[in-house]
């Protein structure tokens, strides 16, 4: 199948060679987000002479505080089920779909890349094994990426996945249109050797080329975290990368200090150093522990330099940490650590800031869920409305059960109906789909009369019944 040498705008092959473009400079930015994630931070900068030799206290000088900050976020964000239209409890075929694919775990993978690198996708396909219960994947950003329609943030026109086949190392890509699905490959790229893939048409055997898009629109969705009205993201510690490199040019400082200058140092005046037959000095004295050092001569002086204090140096970085606490809004306990007498109502309010900056991240991140199971279920035949989808989304606060359950009970008083008051207690769907069917069946027995059921299952009939007869027969009571 021949490709012509310069693909028009629009066709598969110009999508190709333009998103892989901007996918090769994204991998940059993400690479370096997972990198300070990871706690493998950029060595300061010191002189080259010295590196090698401080080498083992420049990796000793990295502290990760914005791992503290990306994951003090995430774990708050997450999802608990869907509503569609005015249902007032979560869907129960939209859940399971979800939970067929391992999203209730997933989807904790894909929130925490979001917000680490700014961005996550997923891909919803249709399943050949089982139509019901269409496929939906994580994508990592280094290897997905959507293009939209001019003047829209939300409409996608196209859609690109590229990967390294495990097997043969080649390339492998899928271009994703509304049209169809255009699968490509390149050879494996050479070491060392830059430039574009050389991409070919790759037949798959026993499908059509280009394959049909049963979908009809792009299947390759995009979670974005702090997203701006361009259409850009950026991580959740894109703006304090900064201030974590001052931490740990100042931990290096510290530790440099505490090898070089926190030993105190002594000094001697009006002593004559003893020499060897061939006139080098001999050094009499021997700092140890258990020794002590004695001179006679009444006109030697001795003394000693003080030591570094390194308290300024644990005070600037105390000022640091407390720097990128206010700038991520995270409650400083989280990063220094410190919780002494805080009381129940400070530690709620030093928690405010955090929980009002994960409401607002989970905002577009449910549009983009939503966008997902309005695919998934559209893939599965559903017929519904599906232009109202609402994300069921885990109470981001944080709260004691005493004081959870004392405030769903003022709550009832409001006439808030009961699978409201579940959800909010942490209930899963399928925990709140059981209680209302074990409640109905109470209700139903109330309404036949067995009133006693108000209190609780009723013991077993044998159980009562036996010691009974046992007791009879001790008596000598034969009845």
């Amino acid at each position: 199948m021949a490709l012509a040498e310069k693909p028009l705008p629009g066709e598969p092959l110009w999508w190709l060679e333009r998103l892989w473009t901007e996918l090769e400079e994204r991998r940059k930015y993400a690479e370096m987000m997972r990198c300070y994630y990871c706690g493998d931070h950029p060595l300061a900068l010191i002189a080259d002479k010295a590196r090698d030799a401080f080498r083992r206290l420049l990796k000793q000088a990295r502290s990760n505080y914005v791992g503290l900050v990306i994951d003090a976020t995430a774990e708050r964000i997450q999802v608990d089920g869907m509503r569609i239209g005015d249902s007032s409890v979560g869907d129960e075929e939209a859940w399971r779909i979800w939970q067929a694919n391992n999203f209730d775990a997933d989807s904790d993978l894909l929130i925490t890349e979001a917000v680490k690198v700014g961005r996550a996708f997923v891909l919803v396909a249709p399943n050949p094994a089982d139509a019901s219960t269409p496929i939906i994947t994580a994508e990592d950003c280094t290897q997905a990426i959507v293009a939209y329609v001019p003047g829209s943030r939300r409409e996608r026109a196209a859609g690109l996945k590229v990967w390294t086949d495990d097997w043969t190392g080649d390339l492998m890509a899928t271009v994703y249109l509304p049209g169809g699905l255009f699968k490509y490959a390149a050879p494996k790229p050479k070491p060392g050797l830059m430039g574009k893939p050389k991409w070919a048409p790759r037949e798959v055997p026993g499908e059509a080329w280009p394959a049909p898009n049963p979908l009809g629109v792009v299947p390759l969705v995009e979670m974005q975290n702090r997203p701006d009205l361009l259409g850009g993201c950026m991580s959740e510690v894109e703006d304090v990368l900064d201030i974590q490199d001052r931490i740990n040019k100042t931990l290096i400082d510290r530790l440099m200090a505490q090898e070089f200058s926190a030993f105190r140092q002594r000094w001697m005046t009006g002593y004559e150093v003893p020499t060897d037959d061939n006139g080098q000095p001999i050094e009499p004295f021997k700092a140890a522990v258990d020794r002590l050092w004695v001179i006679e001569d009444e006109n030697v002086q001795m003394g000693e330099f003080s030591a570094t204090d390194i308290g300024p140096y644990l005070q600037a970085v105390e000022a640091d940490v407390k720097d990128m606490a206010a700038r991520t809004r995270t409650p400083s306990q989280y990063l220094l650590g410190a919780m002494v007498n805080i009381s129940g109502d400070a530690l709620k309010a030093a928690e405010s800031g955090l929980v009002s900056k994960v409401r607002q991240r989970i905002r577009p991140f449910g549009e983009a869920i939503e966008e997902v199971v309005r695919l998934y279920l559209r893939a599965a035949g559903d017929v519904r409305d599906l232009s109202a989808i609402e994300v069921i989304w885990h109470h981001p606060e944080f709260r004691t059960e005493g004081e959870l359950v004392d405030a769903l009970m003022k709550m009832s008083t409001l006439g808030v109906p009961r699978e409201a008051l579940w959800e909010r207690w942490g209930a899963s769907q399928a925990e709140i789909a059981q209680w209302r069917e074990q409640a109905d069946q109470q209700a139903m027995r109330v309404l036949g009369g067995d009133v006693a059921s108000l209190f609780g299952p009723k013991p077993d009939t044998a159980d009562t019944v036996a010691p009974a007869v046992e007791a009879g027969a001790a008596d000598g009571d034969p009845n």
